[in-house]
């Protein structure tokens, strides 16, 4: 089955990183989110957030772990899934979502699947789960 939605970053606060004695040509950063989800998908997340990330170039890739809590197509309940992107100066590459096996609680216990993530020229953000409840 497949469930599309919208969402907002309601909050991004960047947190410090702890210093690392191996340099890289990208700093890497951490950061925590807040999400809020409309459409088949509704609900709220909390993101942890973790970036080697050039923003002059727009160039870098992303890893977020979310813990969603809501509904999916009418399903209620909790889960985590994990999404990574790369950009180098354009669009979206190497895009992966996943939800996380056995993270399913209340109406979506069980839940498995994969998805994806876009955001529109005029920024609105999208999100898709295509997913099984066992």
């Amino acid at each position: 089955m497949r469930a599309t939605g919208r969402f907002d970053v309601v909050d991004f606060t960047p947190a410090p990183v702890p210093a690392s004695e191996i340099k890289t040509g990208l700093p890497v950063g951490f950061a925590t989110m807040r999400k809020t989800f409309t459409g088949e998908i509704e609900g709220r997340s909390e993101t942890l957030f973790t970036a080697a990330f050039d923003p002059a170039s727009n160039t870098g890739t992303y890893v977020a772990m979310e813990s969603f809590e809501g509904g999916i197509a009418g399903h209620v309940g909790t889960f985590n899934f994990v999404h990574s992107a790369t950009t180098a100066g354009g669009g979206r590459e190497a895009e992966f979502l996943v939800i996380v096996p056995g993270s399913g609680t209340g109406g979506l216990t069980g839940i498995r699947g994969t998805g994806g993530l876009t955001v529109d020229e005029d920024g609105t953000h999208r999100i898709w789960f295509d997913y099984e409840l066992a």
